[in-house]
């Protein structure tokens, strides 16, 4: 039995974060378990005009062929990736997660080799195409956010199809304060972090590249970033799960790095130079979603957080850090997880998760439910 609720949600996909016409191509990746959507998307994709183009996954086979690639493989990826890439006009990912531990077993060295060779292919997706990415709702993902799979259903839904052309609206004062900001200061319980962002901009999202959406971003520049970030939820990378990670910068890079799993983090942030340097800082602003469920694609915009990213950052705010990493991690600072205070050139901002200032009150959730 179709649910109309999928429909909706395809249409928001294909209209408002893709903006889909007639006549382009429209590949759609997702794995069996999201079936349901991708089958409304198929539809809606042949009614808009357009050409759908089907790419199933399924984590356990991917598994395989990663922890078992040589470079080789990587570089045909790479080239293969490409030439798909240039042909498309939008890319559409549905991912259907069971397993999140499915990847623990491919070795480091196998993600930093793959993610270092495919780089050039995934910068140019993400850079030159139309592209929105979805968790679909499975029962690993409800198991793991401790909610039976008919509640995290409507859990799922009910965050993804918020009113986004009302929450781009009230960003848009929030985008315009951090254009014309320099210094940032964050405090939080074993967080005391100074950066600038001075002439780097930022890009509001509203529901144009992640579903669900709500954060600002922008980047610090490069060698600015000094003192402490302490992260209060769960940093999932790579099929492993961090807890109380805890990251010191000296003039921009990371020279202190704990975790409960101090070794592998270490190891994650030595793929390359740039991964111990930040390419994003953001605020969260979804109303709905207010509590961390390990999974990065909601917790990054839960409501009264931020995250600090180190790794690679985005062109369209770029401080010119590159690195085949992008690990978002969520310092959450509203009063039930410690607290916190955001300045902006030494005005206070946000306290507590609440915006404080007049203008940017209406990103508070009570505004934007």
């Amino acid at each position: 039995m179709r649910d109309p609720r999928l429909n909706e949600l395809a249409k928001l996909l294909l209209t408002h974060s893709l903006s889909i016409t007639e006549g382009e191509k429209v590949e759609v990746v997702g794995s069996y378990n999201a079936k349901p959507l991708m089958k409304e998307l198929l539809h809606e994709i042949h009614t808009m005009g357009a050409h759908p183009f089907l790419n199933i996954s399924d984590d356990e086979l991917k598994r395989l062929e990663a922890g078992e690639a040589k470079e080789e493989k990587f570089q045909l990826m790479n080239k293969w990736n490409m030439a798909r890439y240039q042909d498309i006009d939008a890319f559409v990912q549905i991912v259907g997660e069971e397993n999140d531990a499915e990847m623990i077993d491919v070795a480091p060295e196998q993600w930093q080799m793959g993610g270092r060779i495919l780089k050039p292919s995934n910068d140019f997706l993400i850079d030159n195409r139309k592209w929105v990415l979805l968790n679909y709702p499975t029962y690993g993902a409800a198991q793991k956010a401790r909610m039976s799979y008919d509640k995290y259903f409507d859990y799922l839904i009910d965050v993804c199809t918020v009113d986004y052309k009302k929450m781009e609206k009230a960003q848009q004062p929030l985008k315009e304060l951090m254009d014309r900001t320099d210094k940032v200061r964050i405090t939080a319980e074993g967080t005391d972090l100074t950066f600038s962002i001075k002439d780097i901009g930022s890009v509001m999202c509203a529901g144009e590249r992640n579903i669900p959406d709500g954060e600002v971003y922008t980047a610090p520049v490069k060698d600015s970033v000094n003192g402490t970030i302490t992260y209060n939820t769960p940093c999932p990378y790579q099929g492993i799960t961090f807890n109380n990670v805890a990251l010191t910068f000296e003039n921009g890079k990371i020279v202190n790095a704990t975790a409960d799993k101090t070794e592998e983090l270490n190891k994650i942030l030595d793929t390359d130079d740039g991964a111990r340097f930040v390419g994003e800082f953001a605020l969260g602003l979804n109303p709905k979603i207010t509590e961390p469920m390990g999974d990065i694609l909601f917790d990054e915009k839960i409501t009264g957080s931020l995250h600090f990213t180190p790794g690679e950052a985005y062109e369209d705010a770029d401080n010119g850090n590159e690195s085949a990493v992008h690990w978002d991690m969520v310092l959450i600072q509203r009063p039930e997880y410690g607290g916190g205070e955001i300045y902006f050139d030494d005005v206070l901002i946000r306290k507590d998760g609440l915006f404080v200032v007049e203008e940017l009150k209406g990103l508070n959730p009570d505004q934007l439910a």
